[in-house]
């Protein structure tokens, strides 16, 4: 038994999607200091090109000879015509991807079922169900063929416990989950491991204070923060650490799925009140 450390990433190649920001921008930092390769795939082309940056930087400061290559790639997963073109935008010697993680997906709003703009509704599901599934079914294929690989899905306590003003939002997370937990299943006979990271949601927000907070309350960042009044709620940087030390166990270990917290949460709907 030894100390936790990323000693298995060197050189490895990782896909992060939804990489310009929050959760995404914070992983492929750290695997790129790990010592691997780091495909960004993300919509907000300058965005993407500060983090890809910042990757640079880490593994430069890391010291690491392995790993190191970067490609940053503006592509929207909910369109599948844009993922089925995904490698015609990768260099040639980053096709080769060992793990996957899906991080693109987002909420609008707190709109109960009857108020709630079909507009709305599409993107989320888009975004986060069908964008989710297309690359996956992609990267599959070709974990299947080389006997190789990780798929690691970013869920939400919002996939465990529906909540009102979420029904969208954790009608996409419980399908996260579902779908994850049918390719844990349908792979338990190869060496494909297959993981699902869930960080803390309340009914307000997300317990982890990101863009994503900011995006729900429709670009509000004073209604965003307020939500954090009182509270230490868990950064994208925590939640990145889960997700590499999940890719970084031995290649008989599968973290199948992990909930995580801040402490002053204890699920959905209870969390820290300000008195």
């Amino acid at each position: 038994m030894s100390v936790f450390n990323a000693s298995r990433l060197l050189g490895k190649t990782v896909l992060v999607t939804g990489a310009s920001g929050g959760i995404g921008a914070a992983t492929a930092v750290l695997f790129a200091k790990g010592g691997a390769n780091v495909i960004l795939l993300a919509r907000r082309a300058d965005a993407l090109a500060k983090v890809t940056e910042a990757c640079v930087d880490a593994h430069k400061q890391s010291g690491l000879q392995q790993g190191g290559k970067f490609a940053s790639v503006q592509l929207d997963v909910s369109d599948l015509d844009q993922v089925t073109a995904l490698w015609s935008k990768v260099p040639q010697e980053l096709r080769d991807v060992d793990i996957l993680v899906n991080n693109a997906g987002f909420v609008l709003g707190f709109e109960h079922v009857g108020e709630i703009s079909q507009a709305d509704i599409e993107a989320m599901f888009k975004t986060n169900v069908y964008g989710l599934i297309s690359v996956t079914q992609l990267l599959v294929k070709d974990f299947k063929a080389k006997q190789s690989g990780h798929v690691i899905n970013l869920g939400s306590i919002a996939g465990r416990e529906p909540y009102a003003g979420g029904s969208i939002y954790t009608a996409t997370k419980h399908a996260v989950n579902a779908f994850t937990g049918s390719l844990l299943r349908e792979l338990v006979n190869t060496p494909i491991r297959v993981t699902e990271i869930q960080p803390g949601k309340c009914i307000l927000a997300s317990m982890v204070e990101t863009e994503f907070s900011i995006v729900r309350y429709r670009g509000d960042e004073q209604a965003a923060k307020k939500v954090y009044e009182g509270l230490d709620p868990l950064t994208a940087e925590d939640i990145a650490e889960e997700i590499v030390w999940a890719a970084s166990r031995p290649p008989h270990v599968n973290i199948a799925e992990t909930l995580i917290f801040p402490v002053n949460q204890a699920s959905a709907g209870i969390k820290y009140q300000k008195k």
